[in-house]
């Protein structure tokens, strides 16, 4: 099955809503950005699992920007979904929405924003919305996928 995960206010915060992993000197003089605490554990227990997991944002960074921040945390994605990448598919496709995982054969995306679970139920594809809040959120999401 292939997951997809947003990156602003899922994996990567706006500010401080969730706790995140500890960035050492390297991480900043990079330019790493802060990622969810326990994204790396997820990550690898979905792709033990034999989940393929997938970036799907509609943030302008680069796919290198994006790697090069998954990389420093140890974690390897299978495909990066940029906004550049989406409005291109979206448009050729004449699909009118933010987002749409199964133009790129997403089978489940993980979000954050109740909107993109409106649009998962106006165009028919499967959500995950995981609240910046939940100290659980890995255990949501868990649960969630052994429901689908």
């Amino acid at each position: 099955m292939n997951i997809s995960f947003d990156l602003d206010g899922t994996l990567i915060p706006f500010a401080d809503e969730f706790n995140t992993e500890k960035i050492g000197w390297l991480g900043k003089l990079l330019r790493i950005e802060k990622i969810r605490k326990g994204t790396k554990d997820l990550v690898l227990k979905l792709q033990e699992d034999n989940y393929k997991v997938h970036i799907y944002t509609t943030s302008f960074r680069s796919k290198t920007k994006i790697r090069r921040t998954l990389k420093y945390y140890g974690i390897s994605v299978n495909r990066i979904v940029n906004q550049v990448e989406n409005q291109k598919v979206l448009k050729s496709k004449k699909i009118y929405s933010s987002k749409f995982p199964p133009a790129f054969n997403f089978d489940v995306h993980i979000d954050d924003l109740s909107g993109v679970r409106i649009e998962g139920e106006k165009h028919n594809f499967k959500t995950i919305i995981v609240d910046p809040s939940d100290l659980d959120w890995s255990v949501t999401i868990m649960n969630n996928l052994k429901k689908i």
